[in-house]
């Protein structure tokens, strides 16, 4: 929802509450920040059902995170120490040989990759399909279709509520990919997702010094699913990385409105810049996505998509810019860009996908600016 179609009231409890979930449970002399739990093995004699026991199984630090989570989603939460590893265990758990699922074609590629390089191996085949499109050939004889909506880096949108429709009544599940939403941006499952997958490398943590992940649903059978998945395999977060997405999910409601508000202000003089051939941007009137995002999505994001001329333009503009890094991930509290043919993205070869920041926003359209004039006619 853009500036002038405020967030719902609901969206602003869920925010408020977020830096006092542990209230409820504090007695007197209790550290009101998280303590960081750092153990492997726990005291646990006799029947220690019900307790901590050992560092593969829980976590008390992953108990906090997982309860932050799962009340910014109202959904059961696992977390993983990284965005893959959660998408991983969906896969791994809920799928068997002679499935086939259906993958978004301009999402996330290693994504795809797991279906390459793993999925196939295991007998389970899948097929792809554009975001715009993701629609069209219906749902018919897919265990699971996987969706990423703003999809990366292009940025187009699916309809999750006729994607979910459609995929119920095929008895397919729904999986998105919130990665580049967060829920204060977008919340799948209220459009009736199965699941959401999210890298809380990005905006929720939102220092770039920690990779993590989670699923999140409000089907008990696949959270258990995927928590014994995550128990039996191995795939869990450090206490240590726990503890810092805590943190940083305290500062997630403030800094994704700062970004999304500069995004909403930067994009439009992206599009009139006499270098830039061409912009996608949610916000933006005119975007082939802007009208489905004023219904589906609670802010139009911080992520811009545009084109220059030529590799060597999008290289020398990100490189010549003040306040910009040259980095591959997103959602930090620093501005930073990347040309994504360097990843392997179908894109044109200037192509840009840029991360907008907490720097102030004429600031750092100012060096945006001025990184764009200097680039050759």
């Amino acid at each position: 929802m853009s500036d002038s179609t405020p967030r719902s009231g609901s969206a602003k409890l869920r925010a408020a509450a977020v830096s006092h979930l542990r209230r409820a449970s504090l007695e007197k002399g209790d550290s009101i920040p998280l303590p960081l739990t750092m153990a492997a093995v726990f005291h646990a004699p006799g029947d220690a059902t019900g307790f901590h026991q050992y560092g593969r199984f829980s976590n008390p630090t992953w108990d906090a995170v997982e309860h932050m989570i799962a009340h910014m989603e109202d959904a059961q939460c696992v977390a993983f120490p990284s965005g893959m590893a959660a998408i991983s265990a969906v896969f791994f758990a809920l799928l068997k040989a002679g499935d086939r699922i259906l993958i978004a074609s301009d999402g996330y590629p290693t994504t795809r990759g797991i279906g390459d390089r793993f999925l196939k191996r295991f007998g389970v085949e899948y097929d792809t399909r554009p975001t715009a499109s993701f629609l069209d050939g219906g749902f018919e004889g897919y265990r699971l279709a996987f969706m990423e909506t703003p999809s990366n880096p292009g940025l187009d949108i699916c309809d999750i509520a006729a994607v979910a429709k459609a995929t119920q009544a095929a008895g397919a599940l729904l999986v998105v990919d919130n990665t580049t939403m967060t829920p204060f941006g977008q919340r799948p499952l209220d459009f009736g997702a199965d699941i959401v997958v999210a890298a809380d490398t990005k905006a929720p943590n939102g220092h770039s010094d920690v990779l993590f992940g989670h699923v999140a649903s409000r089907n008990a059978d696949i959270i258990a699913a995927v928590q014994d998945w995550r128990k039996t395999c191995g795939a869990i977060p450090g206490p240590f990385e726990a503890w810092l997405v805590h943190r940083g999910l305290e500062t997630l409601d403030v800094r994704f409105e700062r970004m999304c508000d500069t995004a909403e202000f930067i994009a439009p003089r992206l599009k009139a810049h006499p270098k830039v051939r061409m912009v996608r941007f949610p916000g933006l009137e005119g975007d082939p996505s802007h009208n489905l995002a004023r219904v589906q999505m609670e802010r139009f994001g911080f992520l811009i998509s545009f084109v220059l001329a030529s590799e060597e333009a999008a290289e020398d503009f990100i490189n010549g810019c003040e306040l910009m890094e040259s980095a591959t991930s997103f959602g930090g509290v620093h501005t930073s860009a990347e040309r994504r043919t360097r990843r392997g993205d179908i894109v044109p070869p200037g192509f840009v996908r840029m991360s907008i920041g907490c720097e102030p926003a004429e600031e750092l359209w100012g060096a945006i600016e001025v990184s764009l004039d200097r680039l050759p006619e």
